[in-house]
């Protein structure tokens, strides 16, 4: 079954060496990108300049920085400076520590990520999810009412677990396992962190002094209809009129982009004007709580406080290593996503290394976990920033703050900041984006769903974790059961096409075209097996004549990457199989791995090297010719002894 026209253009080539091989396949899975592609064909002195450059960015963008720039990045770094003082105290809060360290949080870590950060327009801060998430990890070991100090020492060691492995990640260029978390699954996680999160403000909106320390719906809803004796009236009118105001500047800046300022001021102003209301009328007398002390100066060292007791390293470890791998989801995707806009490029992995960076620094300085929030980076991107230096700007601000006036801020109303909060949240369920998986995707949309569901109703890591998981079942259905068609030729071209999807693609008399679009190995070659062998009963069944008569297979392998030795057995099997029932198979075009395991197998000798085709036209056209001259192609098919029955096995 092959031709001169075929063996003179199919490569048989001898197997490249494995070094060389390892060498390929270690750099399409860890260097993608081809970073070291600007090292080349340079002088020493230059490559290891550029090298420097390379991992630390800021010595490439800062030769070139001007005073034109400056402005621009001065007016961002104090517009989510604005930002950043209502968030830092809110999200601390929301992970149970004391707001003061959700400023120094705002101070070190900007100043380190502008350094090793890649992104232009990514701007650094604490997040809710993962201030949530640590709550609820490290609370079960720890309570942040009964034992603050030690809580806070198990917060600051899982920042430090989450810095390590993100600095790991990122310089092992593992980046691939934060891809894990599809798209699909932050969507609904953060959905899921943002309705719980919303129903916990309500202890801050009545003005509640216990509170559940579970953060599913059920124990939230629970705990507040059954605490209803405590609730305020007064701290729950404050709450919806802050409400109502961080709304309406959020449809302000929806109808407006450019009105993004007015979004972006009003947490400040609400703290503001909170502070004024608490101060001016005593709140604390009419059911209106605060924060309470705010001590000035920046950052304290807190390497002494790091506490890695086995009794609790479990828990961090476990905090650390969840809300890591999510919070580089985030930043990565958010950074990823503004720099789209601009048509640059983000390096996944050095923003690893940033990101671990600058969390290993912040646990020695008294901060706890920071990423990339979008909020804050949103404020930073329309303010116009042109380089990382606001986060630098930002970082000053937050340092004047917390050395002048970081006491002021001490009788902002706990309303206030759940009101910050909430109107954040609602901005992170994404309606539109949720139905719009429904529609193109039915198993993306349950994929969202599980996260979704699982974090409100369970938990927010077990419903991570079943959103991973439902993820993960579907890729190993994906490899299990690879995509085949049948292909048939476009009317008046060389093109083969699949049938179902070219109705009018025309059949091959006596020639079956399957193509197989995955690799071929241990998980799926049963399967394969026998799907190629009910298409060939299906053909038989459905042209039941003698031009009907199914006499030769090509499999077209194209879209195969790799195939392992069960893989090669198998086509071995399915050839004799084949064989036994008087039908010939081919292959079409094996990509460079699959020949290079075809010809070390020796399969390429036991199949013919005559039947291995460079095209689906090429194999089809000798079909034909050995359909009107039958001969044999191979004389290993005259011991093949067996039985037509083991066809329809």
């Amino acid at each position: 079954m092959g031709s001169l026209k075929s063996e003179q253009h199919v490569n048989f080539a001898a197997p490249r060496p494995f070094v060389n091989r390892l060498k390929s396949d270690l750099k399409e899975t860890f260097y993608p990108d081809d970073p070291f592609r600007q090292f080349r064909d340079d002088r020493p002195t230059h490559q290891l300049r550029k090298a420097v450059q390379y991992f630390i960015p800021i010595l490439e963008w800062l030769p070139k920085y001007n005073f034109n720039m400056f402005k621009y990045d001065l007016l961002a770094g104090i517009t989510i400076t604005s930002l950043a003082i209502p968030q830092g105290i809110s999200y601390a809060k929301l992970g149970s520590l004391p707001p003061i360290i959700g400023l120094y949080s705002s101070f070190v870590p900007p100043l380190v990520y502008a350094v090793f950060g890649s992104s232009k327009h990514l701007a650094v801060g604490t997040v809710a999810a993962c201030s949530l998430l640590i709550a609820e990890i490290i609370g079960e070991v720890a309570s942040p009412e009964e034992d603050p100090t030690l809580y806070l020492h198990l917060v600051l060691t899982a920042t430090l677990i989450t810095g390590v492995m993100q600095t790991a990640l990122g310089l092992l260029r593992l980046g691939i396992l934060v891809d894990f978390l599809s798209h699909s699954t932050i969507i609904g996680f953060m959905g899921g962190t943002a309705v719980i999160i919303c129903l916990q403000q309500l202890k801050g909106i009545f003005g509640l002094t216990h509170f559940t320390s579970k953060t599913d719906v059920y124990s939230v809803l629970h705990a507040v209809f059954s605490l209803r004796s405590e609730w305020r009236w007064q701290s729950a009118v404050t709450g919806v009129v802050f409400l109502i105001f961080l709304q309406f500047t959020r449809y302000l800046r929806d109808r407006n982009p450019k009105l993004f300022w007015v979004s972006a001021m009003a947490p400040m102003v609400t703290v503001i004007v909170g502070c004024l209301v608490a101060y001016l009328v005593h709140g604390s007398q009419h059911g209106i709580l605060t924060v309470g002390r705010l001590n000035k100066g920046i950052n304290p060292p807190s390497i002494h406080s790091l506490n890695f007791d086995p009794k609790y390293l479990p828990a961090v470890v476990q905090a650390g290593a969840i809300t890591g791998l999510v919070a580089l989801a985030e930043g990565i995707a958010i950074g990823r996503s503004f720099a789209i806009m601009k048509n640059e490029q983000v390096d996944g992995n050095k923003e690893m290394v940033a990101f671990g960076l600058m969390n290993i620094v912040g646990s020695f300085t008294s901060c706890y976990l920071t990423t990339g929030p979008f909020s804050k980076t949103a404020v930073n991107f329309n303010a116009g920033c042109r380089t990382a230096m606001s986060n630098v700007v930002m970082a000053v601000f937050m340092a004047l703050t917390l050395l002048f006036l970081a006491p002021l801020f001490s009788y902002t109303p706990l309303v206030a900041l759940s009101a910050i909060i909430m109107s954040a949240m609602f901005g992170l369920i994404k309606y539109e984006e949720i139905y719009h998986l429904f529609k193109v995707d039915k198993f993306d949309f349950c994929i969202c769903m599980a996260a979704f569901l699982g974090v409100a109703l369970l938990s927010m890591d077990v419903g991570l974790m079943l959103s991973v998981g439902l993820a993960l079942l579907r890729a190993l259905l994906y490899m299990a059961r690879p995509a085949t068609c049948k292909l048939g030729k476009i009317p008046d071209t060389d093109l083969y096409r699949d049938v179902e999807q070219y109705p009018n693609a025309m059949r091959v008399p006596g020639v079956i075209v399957l193509q197989l679009g995955s690799p071929i190995y241990y998980a799926n070659s049963n399967y394969i097996r026998e799907r190629i062998l009910r298409w060939v009963r299906d053909e038989h069944a459905k042209y039941d004549s003698v031009d009907g008569t199914v006499h030769h297979v090509l499999l077209e392998l194209s879209g195969v990457t790799s195939i392992d030795m069960t893989g090669i057995e198998t086509l071995v099997e399915i050839r004799r199989l084949l064989q036994a029932n008087g039908v010939k198979m081919g292959i079409v075009n094996p990509r460079i791995v699959v020949m290079e395991k075809m010809i070390a197998s020796e399969f390429t000798n036991t199949i013919g090297k005559e039947n291995i085709y460079l095209s689906v036209d090429d194999g089809v056209e000798r079909c034909r010719d050995l359909a009107y001259n039958p001969q044999k192609t191979n004389p290993s098919d005259d011991n093949v002894e067996l039985s037509a029955v083991e066809l329809r096995v």
